[in-house]
């Protein structure tokens, strides 16, 4: 019995493959816009490049590569679609509907993939935060090294930017030296000692860089000796929330991305929706058409369905044909096949008579 049968009239077939025509076109567009937020995703990423630890390529990717895809296959469907009008032209396209349709059907999964990536990239881009931003920090003095003096002015400006601070918080700079030795008077008994006392020799300090600080702060603002409240005049660290900002660099860009991602996701999902149901008209019309053909009267009514068969018989049907794909390829493993047979051997052990030849 077939899957969700309905009877068309020639009239019926003809609207059905005109509205396709212009839906595939629309197609066409959602494809360019796949392939345009994959884009943007793409920029956005590569304008934090240095501040991650590993390439966070794949959902872009994915979108561009599936756009430029939908483009491709939505063209094409325009076409068949709009010879459908016709019977004597969609016999040209008749023995590749269908695999049209099935290659259709993966390229529509594609995009229901890339839709739970983009829901899915979260904890791939904040391990990759994490220790891209843990290095940044640890290279923000080195601004005299080949490869790395940019990375002082990038902290600097997404710190300011985003209104953020270290890597999980302001403390984390109060464990990295973050200035340079070519800044320090060595001559000075309270920095030797510093660096003496320090395991590693690094030049660790109560304060964090200027980019730290906050905006909205009412007072000037207080960058060193952070919880030393007797260094300062009426001031508490612990009240003063303005002063500094709170919010680490990893969160912030973790929101920023999850916030970008989660609306391509749902664009990329809406998108999906839209091409199941062209493709879902597409497959009515390949039904309704060949079966037309089979009638023979173009002007005739005929039905078309999603399944000629019920779901569980399509799939032991398919089923039935892996297996046989499978028996194609199969090595017989029988010991004895190269063995004689027993009657094959009596018949080699029978003496040949030899018939006398007349003198």
């Amino acid at each position: 019995m077939a899957v969700l049968k309905v009877t068309f009239t020639k009239k019926n077939r003809d609207k059905l493959a005109q509205v396709l025509w212009v839906l595939n076109w629309v197609s066409v567009v959602t494809g360019v816009t796949l392939f345009s937020l994959g884009l943007f995703l793409k920029v956005e990423i590569e304008k934090r490049r240095e501040l991650m630890s590993k390439e966070v390529d794949s959902v872009p990717n994915m979108l561009i590569c599936v756009g430029l895809t939908a483009c491709t296959i939505n063209f094409l469907g325009g076409k068949i679609c709009y010879d459908c009008v016709d019977t004597t032209k969609f016999l040209r396209w008749k023995l590749l509907m269908l695999p049209y349709i099935i290659c259709t059907f993966f390229f529509t999964f594609c995009i229901l993939v890339g839709a739970l990536m983009c829901y899915s990239m979260r904890n791939d881009l904040e391990e990759s935060l994490f220790l891209g931003l843990r290095d940044a920090m640890r290279y923000y003095k080195d601004t005299d090294t080949p490869g790395r003096c940019y990375i002082k002015r990038t902290m600097d400006m997404l710190q300011m930017q985003f209104q953020c601070c270290g890597n999980g918080g302001y403390r984390d700079w109060f464990h990295t030296q973050w200035i340079s030795n070519r800044f320090l008077d060595m001559t000075n008994s309270e920095v030797v000692e510093r660096l003496r006392s320090n395991v590693e020799g690094k030049y660790l300090i109560n304060g964090v860089p200027f980019s730290c600080c906050g905006l909205h702060s009412p007072r000037p603002c207080i960058q060193h000796q952070i919880t030393n409240n007797s260094a300062h005049y009426n001031y508490d660290y612990h009240k003063e929330e303005l002063n500094l900002n709170r919010r680490g660099c990893r969160q912030a860009l973790l929101e920023h991305y999850t916030q970008i991602m989660q609306s391509i996701g749902l664009i990329v999902l809406i998108i999906w929706l839209f091409e199941v149901s062209v493709l879902t008209g597409v497959r009515y019309l390949q039904t309704a058409m060949e079966n037309v053909l089979r009638c023979g009267d173009p002007d005739s009514e005929s039905d078309g369905w999603l399944l000629e068969n019920s779901i569980a018989d399509t799939a032991r049907y398919n089923f039935n044909i892996i297996k046989n794909l499978g028996k194609c390829y199969q090595v017989d493993d029988d010991p004895n096949i190269d063995v004689p047979s027993t009657s094959q051997q009596a018949q080699e052990n029978v003496p040949i008579k030899q018939i006398p030849v007349p003198r």
